[in-house]
């Protein structure tokens, strides 16, 4: 228990190192450090990923965290539970030789990239260490965007890996810094101030 009046404690943490996971794996994939055949596993892992923020998305919303909270939902729902399940099939897919056109995916994630584009100002209130972790979502999603749509050659989806990286380090950062300060109830990993007021 938190001591709140709510008395939950912030889920936060948990939410953000399922953030951190599918910044880490999706690196793995895009820039090829693990070959083609992880990607079913990473499909399990990104469904593990959505048990975790679809119940840290519900939790935001019911303490009044309308940005964490539906971030936290369309992520669960779109990026973990979709995408783990997307790429198992397209994992038989590719074995199995099913037609599939796949440029319905550039569409799906240039909704999603619009998104993040336009609640990012939200993130201007958090601490500037989230903005900057969000800043990296905003720059990887077009290259993923754009070669799902077959706009640019797959080649390109390495553009998306780092940003995603730098995002995920920032993920378990922040995660680890709200997990130790509320747990010596002092500041032990720093977290910056916000952006905005």
């Amino acid at each position: 228990m938190s001591g709140d009046e709510h008395g939950w404690a912030n889920p936060t943490p948990a939410g953000l190192v399922a953030l951190g996971l599918a910044c880490f794996t999706f690196f793995a994939v895009l820039s090829g450090a693990v070959k083609p055949t992880a990607i079913p596993l990473l499909g399990i892992w990104l469904i593990g990923g959505f048990v975790v923020q679809i119940i840290v998305g519900l939790v935001e919303l019911k303490d009044g965290n309308s940005t964490g909270g539906n971030v936290f939902l369309f992520f669960s729902s779109f990026f973990m539970l979709v995408g783990g399940l997307e790429f198992i099939f397209k994992y038989f897919a590719m074995l199995y030789k099913w037609p599939l056109d796949p440029t319905i995916d550039g569409w799906a994630w240039l909704t999603l990239t619009i998104a993040v584009w336009l609640w990012t100002p939200a993130y201007f209130k958090a601490t500037s260490l989230m903005t900057l972790l969000v800043f990296g979502l905003d720059v990887a999603m077009p290259f993923i965007t754009l070669c799902d749509l077959g706009k640019l050659p797959a080649s390109y989806h390495v553009y998306a890996a780092y940003p995603l990286l730098f995002s995920g380090c920032l993920a378990l950062y922040i995660a680890s810094a709200i997990i130790v300060n509320t747990a010596y109830n002092k500041t032990v990993f720093p977290l910056t101030k916000p952006w905005s007021a």
